[in-house]
């Protein structure tokens, strides 16, 4: 239970940001999936296009702080490395 106004406020802030980092993971995710769906599938051209889509999806992620930059960058380093092996 928070003692003070500025505490009651950041309790607030809280979790209004983490809504909305929740509903940006799971967009991320999603887009990621599709990657890895297209990899399961063995179809390299669809899997190349949800990559690309994929990019800037999680380049949004880091920018708005919701992915860490070095965690985006491992990812789309081993889904590269994935389709590549294809």
């Amino acid at each position: 239970m928070a003692n003070h106004k500025s505490a009651e406020k950041r309790i607030r802030r809280n979790q209004r940001r983490r809504t909305i980092n929740g509903v940006w993971r799971a967009r991320l995710r999603t887009y990621v999936k599709a990657v890895e769906m297209a990899i399961a599938n063995g179809d390299p051209e669809a899997a190349k296009v949800a990559f690309t889509a994929t990019e800037p999806e999680l380049a949004r992620g880091v920018q708005r702080g919701t992915v860490h930059r070095n965690a985006m960058r491992r990812k789309l380093s081993r889904l590269s490395a994935r389709i590549r092996a294809m």
